[in-house]
C-alpha cells in the first residue's frame, strides 16, 4: 500500500471510530440498592433500546446518590433514570427533560404513581403523626423521595420538626434496613416507599400484621398501604445536551415495550408512558425548601 493509500485508510478508520463513538449513549441509573441490583434490573432496558434503535448502542451506568448530579452536570450520561425528586433537581439546575414515565408492575397492576408509608410496630401506642414526637425515627436517605421526602412533607404539615421533635433521626440507606429496624425495635417508627412492606411480606421477611400504618390514606385502584398523596413514578430523562430527535426515538421505543419482554420483567415494569406532570414534586421541594429549592 502506498503512503497515500495508508494515510487514506487511517483517516477512514479514525472517522469510522469517531462515528461509532458518537452513536454510543450512556444511561445513568440511580443505584439505590447498589450497582449489582441496578445492573440486574436495568441492563436489559439498555439492551432493548440498542436492539430497537439500529445503529445506536446504549450502555448502563449505575450511579450512587451523590454521583447523579455530577454525571448530569458534566454530560457524562445522555439519559438517566432517577427518582422523581432528583429529576426535578436536574430539571431546575441543569435543564433536564423527562422523556417517559415508568409504569410499575405491582400485584398485576400497572401503576404510574407511588407514595410513602409511615409505620410503627403493631404494639406501639402511637396512632397519629402527632404521636411520633419524642420517638426515634428512621428513613432511607435524605435524597430518597418515597423513602423520606414524601413523609417529611406529611410530618411538616402536621407541625412536626424532625430535627427537634424526634429523639433520633436516622437513615438506613436501604428500604429493607428501615423495615427491619422498626421490626426489631431499633427505632420506634420509619418510612419507606409504597410496596416495600408488601414485597418483603411476599419474600417472607416480615408480616404486615407486625406493623401499624400511621396517617393511612386510601387511593382508588392503588393496592398498597400508604400515608401520603401519590406522586408520579420515576422518569427516564435526557440531559440538556441530548438532541430532542434522539430523545423522541428513545421515548417512542420505550412506549412500545411489551410487558412480557426481559427489559420489562427485569425492571418490574409493565412498560412506559408519556411523561407525567411532575409539578406536585416540584411543589413539594418548594414547600420543604429542599434539593433544587434549598437555601443557598
Amino acid at each position: 500500500m502506498t503512503k497515500k493509500g495508508l494515510f487514506t485508510a487511517l483517516c477512514l478508520l479514525l472517522l469510522t471510530t469517531k462515528s461509532l463513538a458518537a452513536e454510543t449513549y450512556k444511561i445513568g441509573v440511580l443505584a439505590k440498592d447498589g450497582p449489582v441490583k441496578a445492573t440486574k434490573m436495568w441492563k436489559a432496558t439498555a439492551d432493548y433500546l440498542t436492539t430497537a434503535l439500529p445503529g445506536k448502542t446504549f450502555e448502563l451506568v449505575p450511579l450512587a446518590f451523590d454521583a447523579v448530579n455530577p454525571a448530569i452536570e458534566k454530560n457524562e450520561v445522555q439519559f438517566f433514570l432517577v427518582n422523581s425528586s432528583m429529576f426535578i433537581t436536574t430539571k431546575v439546575k441543569y435543564g433536564a427533560t423527562a422523556v417517559a414515565t415508568m409504569l410499575n408492575e405491582r400485584q398485576g397492576k400497572s401503576l404510574p404513581s407511588f407514595g410513602g408509608v409511615i409505620f410503627v410496630p403493631a404494639a406501639s401506642p402511637a396512632n397519629s403523626l402527632a404521636d411520633l414526637k419524642g420517638k426515634a425515627f428512621m428513613a432511607v436517605e435524605e435524597s430518597s423521595f418515597g423513602g423520606w421526602q414524601m413523609a417529611l412533607k406529611e410530618l411538616v404539615d402536621a407541625g412536626i420538626d424532625p430535627k427537634k421533635d424526634f429523639t433520633k433521626l436516622l437513615f438506613g440507606g436501604k428500604h429493607e434496613n428501615v423495615v427491619l429496624a422498626v421490626q426489631n425495635g431499633s427505632v420506634d417508627a420509619g418510612t419507606v416507599r409504597t410496596d416495600t412492606l408488601e414485597r418483603m411480606q411476599k419474600d417472607g421477611a416480615v408480616d404486615l400484621t407486625e406493623f401499624k400504618i400511621i396517617g393511612k390514606k386510601e387511593h382508588k385502584d392503588f393496592p398498597f398501604v400508604c400515608s401520603t398523596p401519590l406522586y408520579p413514578e420515576w422518569p427516564m430523562a435526557k440531559t440538556k445536551a441530548t438532541p430532542d430527535a434522539l430523545a423522541k426515538e428513545v421515548a417512542d421505543a420505550l412506549k412500545k415495550m411489551k410487558a412480557d419482554l426481559p427489559a420489562a420483567k427485569d425492571a418490574q415494569v409493565t412498560g412506559w408512558t408519556d411523561p407525567q406532570d411532575y409539578g406536585t414534586v416540584e411543589a413539594l421541594q418548594k414547600t420543604l425548601k429542599i434539593e433544587a429549592y434549598a437555601p443557598k
